[in-house]
């Protein structure tokens, strides 16, 4: 049986290691935080990543932690409505899209991977210093949280540890200095009453000054009877730390919404009360041209660091997890069943890493901007037909690898509410 060590108790990383345990493989997972704790915001989990929690047994708590994604709307600057899609099952699709906190799904990740695994499978507070193989193994060197360093020898090594990952680093280190993309992203909560269905997801602005997207995370929140809702604003700024837990404050943001209304949903009073804010800077990571070194491999944002847009890149890292523990089970030399991991998601992923640097969809928001001169519009049809904004938004959710149901047979797929 192989022992795998997997770097990084992320969702990604906890996830990896539900997989490899359904295997019948044993792996064992090096976190560098002393105690893990519910931070972070929203996440999208698209119908895809709902599959593979499925997969796992795991949907129908899942559920009991998240919210049932039933639409997407979309709207200018002044909130008059562009265009509008069912979610997830809503839509046809076989599983549902689903909202959730970042925090308490990685906190649900780490319960399961105790009770499935054992109290002694995740080692907190210790960090890889750096590693070094042989044709037998890896190992690790370690620095505990009291600062006292120790080694650890491993059959295989899954680097899950993120956007600022050592391994990818030492693998990559021609890649070690990523770019400032000058877009950052205010990232909030706001405990509020439920708007629109309860399950409505939205995309707002002109893209060319700022966008926002707003969706709910958890109903009745702490029994409050109110809806945690997840919002992120994008604008242009000077470049800030690349760290998901990095504070902000909503002040320089609001301005961008000042002539925006929405019927069901006041956008200023939301900004103001946000329970937190944190601040990110879109970096540009460049698509690598190999995960795999030895008996080695990244995995999630270590490998295929994207924009945090649409939910994709920690949906894809449930799809690695699932797609290495395969290989890993099914192929005798570990070095060829990484290689294999590799082959199968590295391109896909990466074209969807290019993509997200784009608008993907959300390049409707933009269409109607310049269309309008950035201006109110009298009838969107004329503006922007709904064919073409089908056009749109099938091409691009089936490069995510969730084609949406009717399209090929010609069937409208998207609807205006307004």
């Amino acid at each position: 049986m192989l022992d795998i060590a997997i770097i990084g108790a992320g969702p990604g990383g906890l996830m990896t290691a539900l997989r490899l345990h359904q295997q019948g493989l044993r792996p064992r997972i090096y976190e560098s935080v002393a105690a893990l704790k519910p931070l972070g915001v929203g996440i999208d989990v698209k119908v895809y990543a709902t599959k593979e929690l499925d997969e796992l047994g795991l949907l129908d708590e899942f559920r009991a932690i998240s919210v049932d994604a039933q639409e997407s709307l979309f709207f200018n600057r002044y909130g008059q409505e562009i265009y509008a899609e069912l979610c997830g099952v809503h839509m046809g699709y076989l599983y549902e899209q689903r909202f959730v906190h970042r925090g308490h799904f990685q906190m649900f990740l780490y319960a399961k991977v105790l009770e499935r695994l054992g109290p002694d499978v995740v080692v907190l507070g210790t960090r890889l210093i750096d590693y070094a193989q042989d044709d037998d193994g890896v190992t690790l060197r370690l620095r505990h949280a009291n600062g006292s360093t120790a080694e650890a020898r491993h059959d295989v090594m899954i680097a899950s540890d993120g956007i600022k990952s050592v391994v990818r680093r030492e693998m990559h280190p021609e890649s070690a200095e990523p770019t400032y993309s000058g877009i950052t992203m205010w990232r909030g909560t706001t405990l509020m009453k439920p708007f629109k269905t309860g399950g409505t997801i939205l995309h707002i602005g002109d893209p060319r000054l700022s966008s926002m997207i707003v969706y709910p995370l958890r109903d009745d929140f702490e029994g409050t009877g109110l809806t945690l809702v997840n919002w992120v604003v994008e604008a242009t700024r000077e470049e800030s730390v690349e760290d998901w837990n990095q504070r902000g404050s909503v002040e320089e943001i609001l301005p961008y919404y000042d002539d925006c209304e929405i019927p069901f949903l006041d956008v200023q009073e939301m900004l103001r009360n946000a329970r937190e804010v944190y601040l990110f800077p879109l970096i540009r990571h460049e698509p690598l041209d190999s995960w795999c070194d030895g008996r080695v491999t990244l995995l999630g944002d270590a490998a295929h660091a994207m924009y945090p847009r649409g939910g994709n890149g920690a949906c894809q890292a449930l799809v690695d997890g699932r797609v290495v523990a395969e290989k890993l089970a099914t192929i005798s030399d570990p070095v060829a069943a990484l290689q294999a991991y590799e082959d199968e998601r590295r391109e896909a992923v990466n074209r969807i890493v290019m993509a997200h640097r784009g608008e993907g969809y959300e390049v409707i928001r933009r269409m109607v901007a310049e269309r309008t001169d950035g201006q109110r519009f009298d009838d969107i049809e004329k503006v922007l037909p709904l064919a073409e904004a089908d056009g749109i938004f099938s091409k691009y959710h089936k490069l995510v690898g969730q084609e949406r149901p009717g399209w090929e047979a010609g069937q409208a797929t998207g609807f205006r509410s307004a």
